[in-house]
């Protein structure tokens, strides 16, 4: 089937029209990113957004790769001489890779089986008369089918051998029959339960798995988190997996089937259909099912990073600001440096403002820093020491009072200091000094910074390490990539990392934009970045209308405006008598402005309207405005917390099953999903969402497990929520999986799954 096949597909599971996917699909295939298309080739897709230009790229991708094993299959068939026009026909109707391989079963090269010594016994046609039910004595006719061979050894030595082969292979055509497969799979999606159970002996040593020791539920229920973390119980050799629906419910199926009798041969076509389930069948499916729900699964945990991702790197920036960053530390002293606007180093230094002897001194060395160069904020990470170093800033009453005393999260600071990235920004200094630097940019600008770092280093993820690494890596970077696009680059400020994300560049030619900067100075004009060695007409258009100029010499350099679209900004000034920069910066004269005027065949209202929006507020960031946030003082250790207690805290990961919120104590809480609201809540994200600022309530502290349970139901105040930082740990719990709402999403992705796995 050609792609035109395919597009009639897509466009009815995607709820859009053939043609979107059409244009989508052929952007694509001439390098387009998503970024682009979704921003600048509106007229073309619809407006399909980021979301719905990368489902049609993953549909097609599946379908290419279905069709691709398609050929393949008919190729394998037909050379064995065996391909027949309905053979093709069923081929060419399967619309899943499940279905396809059921039906290339028969054919597909096997090793020596039961079967296949039985056939060589010469028991087929045996096998094939019992087949037909008919009636018959089976003892007489077996007994027809005992000799011994001498010469090769496959002798038949009595009736119940004879019996025995002819059900092998019966029970092999069972097996292989696409419909009965089916089926039985269908039942496996419907009622199959996941069991686990501890391996003897691992009590001790599996003491985290505890929890999963003895469970048991339907597999439709199992949320994704749960299924990853028996997985991963498997993994270690804890636990035992088993998958499967009841077994008298898989006979009856079968029987129904294939039973077609109430005679000996039939009973005969019985005995073989169970053994086709239980020897062949049960574990291939299982295995299938297996790949199917840790597929979703990881498809649902890689979800969960990547809106977690999304929510950080999006978080809001301080903005360029001279800042004096800590990276705090008891014995070694906290490590200080002073940045300028533009994030550069001016010097770095360290305090030890937790010895009593050296307190003073640490205080005129800040004051000096804060004076020397003009600082507007400090910055604190948020690990080890933080809350009493805060406590010694905040005590240093000779501060302006304007300098805003922040805490940032850390979080793969450590990593990046280490980096071959840090080591090329700062070759003479040490790890201590790197992470200081990116604990002060990362409070700047959070997305700047953040790329510089792995993204599965930054801790916002949910079993990122169980979960397929190639899927994980490959949205992690979609999502950056994303964000970068979404906010946009200065070209003249912007870090090799940060270039290598936007639209179109990449990694080589965001290294040559900056040898070109820093061997040629500033770029005057996006027209510039063609100078640039291998900066081809496809990458440009790719990448400039997210590039930005801030004090360019064309106006709408520092815009989202593509240059495609100069030419249409241009006529609209002319058109109303005045220069570039009067239309942008007069509201009453782009109020006189009829967009249906400036309309062509290939540029239309969404792409007007969007530079419209550019004219109002060039360049403009989408991020929310910066707001203060501040721990409570009386609390700075897990000692510190009283069930009712009332805190403010930072959300710091969203999972299936809650979110945990940093409350300034170096222990995130757990406020479960049923604690997240008065209401019923299905998604997590839906409520909270990664740096966000909240009010919780103390409901549990297990100080000798470091867990924290906490609530941010209005009427927690008081109250205490038995096990609300753990899931729950045995088969009585049937009564609380309303709560776990991911349950319901994960089983209607499993009930509505068209067989996705490879």
């Amino acid at each position: 089937m050609s792609d035109i096949g395919f597009y009639k597909k897509i466009a009815l599971q995607l709820g859009i029209a053939e043609k979107q996917v059409s244009a989508t699909v052929g952007l694509l295939d001439e390098g387009a990113t998503i970024p682009f298309i979704s921003r600048y080739r509106k007229e073309m897709t619809g407006s399909l957004d980021e979301v719905q230009v990368a489902n049609v790229r993953d549909e097609i991708e599946r379908l290419r790769a279905l069709e691709k094993r398609r050929e393949a299959i008919m190729e394998s068939i037909e050379e064995q001489g065996k391909l027949t026009p309905e053979l093709i026909q069923q081929i060419n109707a399967a619309e899943t890779l499940s279905t396809l391989e059921d039906i290339y079963l028969p054919y597909k090269p096997k090793r020596r089986t039961r079967a296949t010594i039985a056939r060589e016994k010469g028991l087929e046609p045996l096998a094939e008369l019992i087949f037909k039910q008919g009636k018959m004595d089976v003892e007489a006719e077996a007994e027809k089918f005992v000799a011994v061979d001498t010469s090769t050894g496959l002798s038949v030595t009595s009736t119940e051998e004879a019996l025995s082969g002819a059900r092998d292979i019966i029970a092999e055509w069972i097996n292989e029959n696409a419909e009965a497969r089916d089926k039985i799979r269908t039942l496996f999606k419907r009622s199959a339960t996941i069991k686990s159970k501890v391996l003897r002996g691992k009590e001790e040593t599996g003491e985290k798995f505890k929890d999963y020791f003895d469970w048991e539920e339907p597999l439709m229920s199992c949320p994704s988190h749960r299924l990853l973390a028996i997985r991963r119980g498997e993994g270690e050799e804890v636990l035992n997996i088993h998958i499967a629906p009841p077994e008298e419910d898989v006979y009856k199926i079968l029987e129904m089937q294939f039973v077609t009798s109430t005679n000996a041969a039939s009973e005969q076509v019985k005995l073989a259909a169970h053994d086709a389930y239980d020897r062949m069948m049960q574990s291939s499916i299982e295995s299938e099912m297996r790949m199917l729900t840790k597929e979703l699964a990881d498809e649902k945990a890689i979800q969960v990073f990547a809106d977690n991702l999304r929510e950080l790197l999006l978080a809001s920036p301080l903005g360029q600001k001279a800042i004096l960053a800590i990276d705090p530390g008891f014995r070694t002293g906290c490590k200080v440096v002073a940045l300028d606007k533009q994030g550069k180093l001016l010097e770095d230094t360290v305090i030890y403002p937790h010895e009593q002897n050296k307190i003073f001194h640490s205080k005129q060395t800040v004051m000096a820093l804060c004076a020397k160069h003009n600082l507007e904020a400090i910055a604190i990470g948020n690990g080890t020491a933080s809350r009493e170093t805060e406590n010694f800033i905040r005590s240093i009453a000779e501060l302006p009072k304007d300098i805003n005393i922040l805490m940032v999260n850390e979080s793969g600071a450590s990593i990046y200091s280490a980096s071959d990235v840090a080591r090329e920004e700062f070759p003479d200094k040490d790890i201590t000094v790197r992470g200081a630097v990116s604990i002060g940019r990362r409070l700047a600008d959070p997305l700047a910074e953040l790329v510089k770092i792995d993204a599965k280093s930054i801790g916002v993820g949910q079993y990122q390490h169980d979960v397929d690494q190639y899927l994980l890596k490959k949205k992690l970077d979609e999502v950056v990539e994303s964000c970068v696009n979404k906010v946009g680059v200065e070209v003249n400020t912007a870090s090799k990392q940060l270039l290598t994300y936007v639209s179109g560049l990449g990694p080589q030619l965001a290294k040559n934009i900056v040898e070109y900067r820093n061997e040629n100075g500033a770029f005057k004009t996006r027209k510039d970045l063609l100078k640039v060695p291998r900066m081809g007409d496809k990458a440009f258009e790719q990448a400039a209308g997210f590039l930005r100029v801030a004090n360019g010499k064309h106006p709408l350099d520092r815009s989202a405006v593509h240059p495609e679209s100069y030419p249409i900004v241009e006529k609209m000034a002319a058109d109303l008598n005045c220069t570039i920069e009067q239309l942008m910066s007069d509201k009453e004269l782009r109020k006189k402005i009829s967009l249906q005027k400036y309309v062509t065949e290939t540029v239309g209202l969404p792409t007007l309207n969007d530079i419209m929006n550019e004219l109002d507020k060039p360049g403009r960031d989408p991020r929310k405005s910066f707001e203060v946030f501040k721990f409570d003082d009386s609390v700075h250790e897990i000692a510190d917390l009283r069930v009712g207690m009332r805190l403010p805290g930072i959300v710091t990961n969203v999972t299936n099953f809650g979110a945990f919120v940093d409350i300034g104590i170096h222990q995130d809480g757990l406020v479960h999903v049923s604690q997240l609201s008065n209401t019923f809540v299905s998604d997590p994200n839906t409520v909270v969402k990664v740096s966000q600022q909240v009010m919780v309530t103390v409901t549990e502290v297990d100080a000798q497990r470091k867990r924290i349970a906490l609530s941010m139901k209005d009427n927690a105040a008081g109250t205490t929520t038995s096990n609300a930082s753990k899931p729950s740990s045995n088969n009585n719990n049937n009564k609380n999986k309303k709560q776990e709402a991911p349950a319901n999403d994960f089983a209607s992705q499993l009930a509505a799954l068209k067989d996705k796995f490879k």
